[in-house]
């Protein structure tokens, strides 16, 4: 008689049981990626919720966080912080084989070098996106008092570094994959 094996919540397919496992840095990095937009999403949602964020009351009023001016900083929010969530699957089975329920990938391997050229188009669009916020407190911004806009300059730092954890990320992930791969005689 056999003893029955114990049940796991996640199961790993084949195909994510070839892949090594990711280094301990590369997942560290996929996890501080993953919140390294979470500071200036918080923000933007303090705005529409009508926290004046370091602006001054004309400002706050002059960009407008309010009504249906509201739905693009809520939905700006909530994309990014999806799409950093994402840098997870690059240390995860689920970036080898999406789970089940996800429909039309779900179950299915994933092509690592679709995989690898969508992660690095990510990390250069993101490097050359939010590196400028290096220089945010040398820009004026006469409609946020001075201690909003030193406030909102560190709210945006930690978005700098989005782009090359993600960079560093897909490296390992491509290298791991690139060694799971059968080779050809």
């Amino acid at each position: 008689m056999t003893t029955p094996q114990p049940t796991t919540a996640i199961t790993r397919s084949p195909a994510a049981e070839a892949v090594p496992a990711p280094p301990r840095w590369a997942v560290r990095a996929a996890h501080l990626a993953a919140v390294t937009a979470l500071p200036a999403g918080l923000w933007r949602l303090g705005l529409v919720l009508g926290l004046h964020g370091g602006y001054t009351d004309a400002g706050y009023h002059a960009v407008g966080f309010t009504g249906w001016d509201a739905v693009w900083p809520l939905t700006l929010s909530v994309l990014t912080e999806a799409l950093a969530l994402l840098t997870l699957g690059l240390v995860r089975p689920w970036g080898t084989v999406p789970p089940r329920w996800i429909p039309l990938l779900g179950g299915r391997p994933v092509n690592p070098r679709r995989v690898v050229l969508a992660a690095s188009l990510g990390a250069a669009g993101l490097t050359v996106l939010w590196t400028p916020f290096l220089f945010w407190w040398g820009v004026q911004h006469p409609n946020m008092t001075p201690l909003g806009h030193l406030l909102v300059g560190f709210l945006y730092l930690p978005a700098v570094a989005w782009g090359p954890l993600l960079a560093a990320v897909t490296v390992s992930y491509h290298r791991r994959h690139r060694a799971a791969a059968p080779r050809n005689p």
